[in-house]
């Protein structure tokens, strides 16, 4: 990106925070289409991704303070709060149809298709998902139960048919086994 495009951002940033609303406007423009297409690939429903679209243009009115220029760019800030902003919709919408969801594989390949495959978030997704590879199918299950399809504890419970406390134990075990395996994978490069 180029200073001059990182000097545009940080202005109409600073503006949509003094409550500009020709900056959101102008956003929009800049951004709606590709914060529209990762709702509508995540949601798969062209009005819920409308819905996404719309919450995540007034996240960023809200929060324009949050973004943080050093921390990346505005629509890599942008997409991923449509990416939460989705799966809370899908978590909201999964409670009257049953486990709607996107799993990483899905993710990696649009952010692929999209052509972040120089962004680190997604070179770290990648990573991530071959260190889930990793654990054992248990606690893979639980991972993607969890942190993808969206699911409680009491979902994966009642969908694995198992006691609560056996699928909390596999999630806090999952997840220290990720830790270790993520540091183990950052001292090594």
């Amino acid at each position: 990106m180029s200073d001059h495009t990182t000097y545009d951002e940080a202005d109409l940033m600073r503006r949509i925070h003094a409550r500009d609303e020709q900056a959101l406007s102008e956003l929009y423009q800049f951004y709606g289409s590709r914060v529209y297409g990762l709702a509508l690939r995540i949601i798969r429903n062209n009005t819920l991704a409308e819905e996404v679209t719309q919450d995540t243009f007034l996240k960023v009115w809200k929060q324009a303070y949050r973004w943080d220029d050093e921390r990346g760019s505005v629509i890599t800030w942008m997409l991923t709060i449509t990416r939460y902003t989705a799966i809370d919709r899908l978590r909201r919408e999964k409670r009257q149809s049953p486990w709607v969801s996107i799993g990483l594989d899905d993710v990696l390949h649009i952010m692929g298709q999209a052509g972040y495959v120089d962004d680190p978030a997604w070179q770290d997704s990648r990573l991530v998902r071959g260190l889930i590879q990793q654990l054992s199918v248990d606690q893979q299950e639980v991972i993607e139960l969890s942190f993808f399809k969206a699911m409680s504890h009491q979902e994966m419970a009642d969908h694995l048919q198992l006691p609560l406390g056996t699928v909390k134990s596999r999630v806090r075990r999952a997840l220290q086994n990720l830790r270790a395996l993520w540091q183990n994978s950052r001292d090594i490069s």
